[in-house]
């Protein structure tokens, strides 16, 4: 090469580098949190004697259950169309000075958003006219009272003008929203649940037993964290709610694909104890057994709020539809993995109780994987154990020099915390949050994009190893998973920025794909639905479309973020090896028949059914046939 040529490509080397770091350091969060609407620190006090908030009935979970419906009467002398109500908790919200108040600000100040808010006019049409109105309100615990407020002025000029009884559940304590995980052994199920006990109250445990078995007990672990831990606002300010306890226990040594049942409780000093309801789970298949294995993948889900509050644009109630279409398809369903984006909760700290609530019926039954990360500074422990199961998103991940490989302000101040705390993810270190999973016939290699990934890192060589040591001749199906698009997307931000997938993603790991013969990758960050042909180095290696036997000689790569937050629009350019796009809500299903046979399903979350589809027929010597890139150059020479 000419001295001119080489300089003028390193040149253009270093502008391209220098232009990707740009865009990752660019990215920012687009605000789709409703509570972040509303401006609660410029709250004026206009309370007026002639106004009222009434709330009914006032204890709640009588029957011990953990939600329900309150209803809350209203009236206003001076009722306007912007009038609306906020659900507080705890009760008492106001106070003389907040974290971070200038001394000068007048008194008294709301410190805190809202849990959930509505308007006063919402199914109360007549509402400007006639002062009087009533909302239908669904709670859950969360480990403290309730008020609700009649405010005016709007979101952003917010004027509190009444305030209501307080509303409390019998046991605020109580151990709530169980959520299981896989362990890091196969023969291994972690459960986690949130309460209202500190080990200063009560020892958690967990009774448990296979299906008329001896019933025995587990101790579990207990984590917290403080406003302090939080990276920034809103989760250390407006945002912020005491997140309770949440407590790990560790099942071990159970028979495979076998029916237990479980409760989660908590023993009181006097050595009475505190249970929930009981719940039942399947545990795993032996790795490599040959059974009917079924698992549901999607990315950015979030929540809504069953009685339509908290919401603009609807930009999250799909996510009721993709968690009603899960539920209906429990039976069939082995495990979940949600990779990334979780609950949109973007700062503000209650909306994590609300999310693991929505999830229950789901979560508590069959493991519920997820994909995140958060330093171990970060956390502040009653009694330490092993770390938690999750797969990263930016929205729960990203802030300026919190150790993100991305500088975004996605996670709202979060940086992390509250989703590790929640949620258990079987990863060797806590502060590296990816990790391998088996389940029968699967391996899943599930990466965590808001670290850096490229040659040469720990977390490329431990995508390697996840890849590499897997033992074909029994676990045929290898899933690479990760929440942003490090493979291929069409999604239109992707296009515009000229790469159709994550800078600097696929020139990494597509050797890696190739030469371990990833069958299918998965990924979220991009809110719709695309499945691709067999590729490699962007080249489809294959034009069938739906049954696929024998080599693939390349990698499906498959976008499903569409679990239920705001859609993604698509390029009007579609690529070759873009097969299927979806602009719509979804997940995808995987089912392995056998060793020789896999399903592939997307089905849309509004009515549970396949609309795009595969089947992958094949032995094991076709796993083990070259293609490019594949072997090594000795064979292929040969």
């Amino acid at each position: 090469m000419e001295y001119n040529d080489m300089r003028g490509s390193i040149v253009t080397t270093l502008v391209t580098v220098v232009s990707l770091l740009g865009a990752i350091q660019e990215v920012k969060s687009h605000k789709d949190q409703p509570l972040s609407r509303i401006a609660i620190h410029k709250t004026r006090f206009h309370l007026n004697v002639q106004a009222y908030v009434k709330a009914s009935p006032s204890v709640l979970g009588s029957n011990g259950q953990h939600s329900e419906f309150v209803m809350v009467e209203y009236s206003s002398p001076k009722p306007t169309h912007d009038d609306w109500i906020g659900v507080f908790s705890p009760a008492d919200f106001n106070a003389s000075t907040c974290p971070g108040d200038n001394k000068m600000v007048e008194t008294p100040r709301i410190c805190s958003a809202p849990i959930k808010f509505q308007y006063a006019n919402f199914s109360n049409p007549r509402y400007s006219n006639t002062g009087i109105g009533s909302l239908k309100l669904h709670l859950i615990n969360q480990r403290s009272d309730f008020s609700f407020a009649l405010f005016s002025g709007g979101l952003l000029n917010p004027k509190l003008v009444a305030i209501s009884n307080k509303v409390a559940f019998e046991n605020p304590n109580a151990p709530v929203y169980p959520r299981l995980a896989l362990g890091k052994e196969w023969d291994e199920m972690t459960v986690t649940w949130t309460s209202g006990y500190g080990l200063n109250l009560a020892e958690p445990v967990v009774e448990w037993s296979i299906i008329g078995g001896e019933p025995k007990l587990s101790p579990a672990g207990t984590l917290t964290f403080g406003r302090n831990s939080m990276c920034g606002a809103p989760a250390r300010t407006v945002g912020w709610r005491d997140p309770g306890y949440i407590h790990t226990a560790f099942l071990k040594e159970l028979w495979p694909n076998s029916k237990y049942t479980y409760r989660v409780g908590h023993r009181l000093s006097n050595g009475e104890f505190i249970w929930s309801k009981e719940y039942q789970f399947k545990s795993s298949p032996f790795p490599g057994q040959n059974s009917l294995q079924q698992v549901v993948i999607f990315g950015d889900m979030g929540k809504a709020e069953v009685d339509g509050s908290n919401e603009y644009n609807d930009f999250q109630r799909a996510s009721i539809n993709t968690t009603k279409q899960l539920i209906k398809d429990l039976k069939k369903t082995d495990a979940v993995f949600h990779i990334g984006d979780i609950c949109y909760a973007n700062g503000y700290l209650s909306q994590w109780d609300q999310f693991i609530a929505q999830i229950e019926p789901i979560a508590s039954t069959v493991p519920y994987m997820i994909s995140r990360f958060c330093p171990f500074g970060f956390l502040s422990f009653e009694q330490s154990f092993s770390a938690f199961l999750i797969t990263n998103g930016n929205h729960e991940r990203d802030w300026p020099n919190s150790g993100s490989f991305y500088q975004g302000l996605d996670s709202g101040g979060e940086c992390g915390v509250p989703a590790e705390t929640m949620f258990y993810v079987p990863s060797q270190n806590r502060a590296k949050f990816w990790y391998s999973s088996d389940y029968g016939m699967f391996r899943f290699c599930v990466a965590d994009t808001e670290h850096d990934w490229r040659v040469g890192t720990e977390q490329y060589n431990f995508i390697e190893q996840c890849l590499s040591s897997v033992d074909r001749k029994h676990q045929p199906w290898l899933i690479f998973i990760a929440h942003r698009v490090l493979g291929y997307s069409s999604t239109s931000f992707y296009a515009e920025e000229g790469s159709f997938g994550e800078p600097m993603g696929r020139d990494s790991l597509q050797k890696l794909w190739q030469k371990y013969k990833v069958d299918i990758a998965v990924y979220g960050h991009a809110h719709n639905y695309e499945r691709t042909c067999p590729v490699y180095q962007s080249v489809c290696m294959s034009h069938e479309k739906s049954n696929y036997k024998g080599p693939l000689n390349g990698t499906i790569h498959v976008v499903a973020g569409g679990g239920g937050a705001g859609l993604a629009e698509f390029s009007v350019l579609q690529p070759s090896w873009s097969l299927v796009r979806d602009f719509d809500y979804g997940f995808v299903k995987l089912t392995a028949l056998d060793q020789s046979n896999l399903l592939f399903e997307y089905k849309k979350s509004s009515d549970g059914r396949v609309h795009d589809s595969f089947t992958i027929s094949r032995d094991y010597r076709d796993i083990l046939a070259c293609a490019v890139d594949s072997c090594p150059a000795t064979t292929l020479a040969s």
